[in-house]
């Protein structure tokens, strides 16, 4: 059974930083794409970043340089470095992976066949 389990995020205060983790267990990464989506209360999903087995990595236009993505590919972990963090990036963040799509400019709709339970994220002004 394929799972995405989510750690990380909390509270901050404007300006500050958070991790989020994703571990994928039940199969092994070697095709498609993982990433984090969120979406805040009344708001349309957003993209903040896809990685995919072909190398890209396309963040959302408005994360402008300050979130970071990295992976463990020993522990099959996806982790999400947020930095100079905004209110405007209070949402839930969604850990998402599937092995048959790539980040392609839409990879804020696409339909992820795996999706970790969610991790809050709120950011104070």
């Amino acid at each position: 059974q394929v799972q995405l389990v989510q750690s990380g995020g909390g509270s901050v205060q404007s300006g500050g930083s958070l991790r989020l983790s994703c571990v994928l267990s039940g199969y092994m990464y070697r095709t498609g794409c993982m990433g984090w989506l969120r979406q805040a209360p009344g708001k349309e999903r957003e993209g903040v970043v896809c990685t995919d087995t072909d190398g890209r990595i396309r963040f959302g236009d408005f994360v402008k340089g300050r979130f970071t993505i990295s992976q463990d590919n020993t522990t099959n972990t996806l982790y999400l470095q947020m930095s100079s963090l905004k209110p405007e990036d209070t949402a839930m963040y969604y850990c998402v992976a599937d092995s048959n799509r790539y980040c392609g400019g839409n990879f804020p709709n696409y339909d992820y066949k795996y999706w970790g339970q969610g991790t809050q994220v709120t950011i104070s002004s």
